[in-house]
């Protein structure tokens, strides 16, 4: 299905992403898009079971509690929904001093909440992505 036909959650804990978010979407006609003011890592307001794809970019180092973060977006996913993990690289000199999580770990949670790893590519010079499967 096109993307102009299907719920789009768009969760940010600042305001200023969302608004230029629902400009864009205003200038290209797109009325799909809920936008939803939310720390993450209180939950989200988004109903169980109801999403096809999670996007997690640049998320996890920003996050104390990684392992909630990744479960809600467990929770979310239908069965046989995905979720794209991307973010910083551990060696790369960009980014954040401090909170990089490696694509090990992610790895290795992903593995405890039983998603199933199903690619892994680097996503440019200084993010890896990884790609998991909920069965």
């Amino acid at each position: 299905r096109k993307i102009e036909e299907r719920k789009i959650y768009a969760i940010d804990i600042l305001e200023e992403p969302l608004s230029a978010l629902r400009a864009r979407a205003n200038l290209e006609k797109i009325s799909t898009i809920r936008t939803i003011l939310n720390d993450v890592e209180k939950g989200v307001d988004v109903p169980s079971q109801s999403c096809d794809l999670v996007l997690l970019t640049n998320i996890l180092f920003e996050v104390d509690d990684k392992t909630f973060v990744l479960k809600e977006a467990q929770r979310v996913l239908k069965s046989g929904g995905k979720i794209l993990v991307v973010d910083w690289k551990e060696e790369s000199p960009l980014g954040p001093k401090e909170g990089k999580v490696s694509s090990q770990e992610v790895k290795k949670m992903a593995k405890d909440l039983k998603l199933k790893l199903e690619d892994e590519f680097p996503a440019g010079d200084y993010h890896y992505a990884l790609v998991f499967k909920k069965p």
